[in-house]
């Protein structure tokens, strides 16, 4: 069963983040140019919140706000539920599915280490059940 440290270690490491005083408008340019869906809110090496594009579809287009004159403090979901490089992708996906969330940040030694997005979770599983199979199916061709 893979691991979330597994699955970091395959990923560039950046984690992408914004400060609660910027401005909503700013972050999504952010989620834009680097084809994301949620950012951390950080201050100084302190995680904050998540700021998702449903934070924004929710508590901004919906109810008519500014983009401009909305700060992602204003906006972003907190606490945040992190997860540790040493759990499942299974507990993770658990997590996902129970709190409806799409973006879990990685926190190791109170630093935040990187993000998983449902996306890498599903290709993990993805990946796993292949691999199974493949073995399965080398299994019967040499019984």
């Amino acid at each position: 069963m893979q691991t979330v440290k597994h699955l970091l270690d395959q990923k560039s490491g950046e984690v992408l983040s914004v400060r609660s005083e910027d401005s909503v408008l700013h972050a999504i340019g952010v989620m834009a140019q680097w084809h994301v869906g949620a950012l951390l809110v950080m201050q100084d090496a302190e995680l904050l919140g998540v700021l998702s594009e449903r934070d924004y579809a929710r508590k901004v287009i919906l109810k008519g706000r500014s983009s401009a004159d909305t700060t992602v403090g204003e906006i972003m979901s907190s606490p945040v539920i992190t997860v540790r490089p040493e759990d499942t992708v299974h507990h993770c996906m658990q997590i996902m599915t129970d709190k409806r969330i799409r973006h879990l940040p990685v926190v190791s030694n109170s630093k935040v280490v990187g993000v998983l997005s449902i996306g890498d979770l599903v290709k993990a599983v993805i990946d796993e059940q292949r691999e199974e199979i493949e073995q399965l199916q080398r299994y019967i061709a040499g019984a």
